[in-house]
């Protein structure tokens, strides 16, 4: 289901208890469409995520450590202005809309308390989120500033008047009382329909209830799972996930887990989806780059190989050269082309192409430049051609460093960009950030042993070149782009192989393949060629397993 009006209310039931009363301490943006606020409670920090994204707009308690941007987008700077350090009074509901009213009581500058409204509206792509004065109802700030050309329904700029968006007129479920139920509808679709707050999901739930028994009491039971939610996560016959708050009967979905908390149950439902997101937004540059350079790449590549072709082939400029120059006297004055016999085909006559402003001899030296010209570029060519292939490759490793990477990662991808030449360096100097152990994910096999996995071509370098003992064995998917997995130890056993594999499998371009080559070998034979880009390098002396790489499996070993 999606984060609707019935979910909503359920989740604040959750939320109150837990930050109302509580202090305002930090606030952050971390990405442009998301908010993170840190209320501090009975010496507890609180950190609850809001998210204006237009795919998947929701709010919850997280419990992700989420790396703020250098610089405060101005939103942020006005919420600290006006909310940091006020206490929380009260979450409230718009009916059963996807609208909450943050209450906030705060002094001004000259010491009066003011009343702070911040609105959290979760609509898809029309989600925002709006400070506004309590008293005058004016607009403070807001997250998506519109054009009064993009919504003439009402105009969302600062010093604006708040107004509710539009709202379908439907029923309050929580507003329905045994006497009025039997007057909404006559059937249990169209009272469904008429109902406030709920989905598709929700709506079809409801009417499979009403179907069992066309009741006040079913309809009540219906809603009573809002008021005392758990999260439900449930797969659907085409593999799509979906969170409720209750556990539905009547919908065709297959159970996955069930969470105590609902703000929980959030969190690590959309853990990925968010993570992607994140690294989407903070990877917009980078991953042009990649695509630019790609296209450039294979444009030259398609380029040079014509010109090899060419190259390989060009015996027949020679040919050519040498039949003109043994048939000078064949060759008319101011003629564009001269017919000669050709001794290499039984004296069979051949048309050649010449310029009629140069001498028959000078003609024959043209095609035997051409000839040598060529000839003399095959080298040429294919250097370029290895170096075109090598850039390619590594373009392929970086886009799947971007695929592999959580948001913290990304920093570190453009410093390597940056390095390379193909980033610009920022106009303000950055703080070089040194690779630590802590950066780097690590994964505890069956055995209780664990492994390190560098998610970028840096951090590839210095786990294999730096962190790693010569005795470590070492783990890379086979000619593809991938992660460098580190076993710390010299003795694995066969399991320990394969679990280590799977793992060097799944943090590759094949993640989602099966079959997956992977070859293992001691660091000691690893060695990174003078000049080589950051994450490659060669060996000698591996050995390979197969195996197939199981998402669950390996995210249940995941340590850090």
């Amino acid at each position: 289901m999606a984060f609707d009006g019935l979910f909503i209310h359920s989740l604040l039931g959750e939320l109150s208890s837990q930050i109302v009363s509580g202090r305002l301490s930090k606030i952050a943006q971390p990405f442009e469409y998301d908010l993170v606020l840190t209320f501090r409670k009975d010496r507890q920090n609180y950190p609850l995520l809001i998210s204006a994204n237009a795919q998947y707009p929701r709010m919850y308690l997280t419990k992700q450590s989420i790396q703020n941007p250098d610089k405060a987008p101005t939103f942020v700077m006005v919420l600290r202005k006006y909310l940091e350090g006020s206490v929380l009074q009260k979450i409230e509901q718009v009916g059963v809309e996807r609208i909450v009213n943050f209450h906030f009581s705060n002094r001004n500058e000259l010491g009066d308390e003011v009343s702070l409204i911040l609105s959290v509206e979760l609509m898809g792509r029309h989600s925002n989120v709006i400070l506004y004065d309590a008293n005058d109802g004016k607009i403070i700030d807001l997250l998506k500033r519109i054009n009064p050309d993009e919504n003439r329904a009402r105009l969302l700029l600062p010093r604006a008047k708040y107004e509710l968006p539009p709202l379908l007129e439907k029923i309050n479920p929580f507003e329905i009382t045994a006497d009025n139920f039997n007057e909404i509808a006559d059937s249990p679709a169209d009272f469904a329909q008429k109902i406030a707050g709920v989905d598709r999901d929700d709506r079809n739930e409801l009417a499979g209830y009403l179907e069992d028994d066309f009741s006040y009491e079913s309809f009540k039971t219906f809603l009573d799972h809002f008021d005392r939610p758990k999260a439900y996560t449930f797969l659907s016959p085409n593999h799509k996930r979906s969170i409720f708050p209750y556990l539905p009967y009547h919908l065709d979905l297959q159970k996955e887990d069930v969470y105590q908390s609902l703000s929980y149950g959030l969190d690590e439902f959309y853990d990925y989806r968010a993570k992607r997101d994140w690294v989407k937004q903070k990877a917009s540059v980078i991953n042009r780059v990649i695509k630019n350079e790609q296209s450039k790449l294979s444009k030259k590549l398609k380029k040079l190989a014509k010109q090899l072709d060419q190259a390989e082939n060009s015996e027949d400029y020679r040919i050519k050269g040498e039949l003109l120059n043994v048939n000078l006297h064949l060759v008319k004055p101011g003629a564009d082309e001269a017919e000669v016999p050709n001794y290499y085909e039984e004296n069979k006559l051949v048309k050649i192409k010449i310029d009629p402003a140069l001498s028959p001899a000078k003609n024959a030296q043209k095609y035997f430049n051409k000839y040598k010209k060529l000839r003399d570029s095959i080298i040429h060519v294919k250097e370029q051609t290895k170096l075109a292939e090598d850039n390619l490759r590594y373009f392929d490793s970086v886009k799947t460093a971007v695929d592999n990477a959580d948001p913290q990662d990304i920093d570190q991808i453009q410093e390597e960009l940056i390095s390379q030449g193909y980033l610009k360096k920022p106009a303000t100097k950055q703080r070089k950030k040194r690779i630590k152990e802590n950066d780097l994910p690590s994964f505890k096999l069956s055995s209780g042993r664990i492994v390190m996995v560098g998610k970028n071509n840096l951090q590839n370098d210095w786990l294999t070149l730096r962190k790693a003992n010569k005795t470590d064995m070492w783990f890379h998917v086979k000619n593809m782009p991938g992660s460098h997995v580190i076993f710390p130890y010299s003795d694995p056993s066969d399991e320990e192989l394969i679990e280590a594999s799977e793992i060097a499998a799944y943090f590759s371009k094949a993640r989602l393949s099966e079959n997956v080559p992977v070859d293992h070998v001691q660091v000691k034979r690893i060695k990174k060629p003078n000049g080589a880009k950051p994450g490659y390098v060669i060996y000698t002396g591996q050995k390979t397993l197969v195996v197939t790489p199981q998402e669950d499996e390996i995210k249940a070993k995941r340590q850090s």
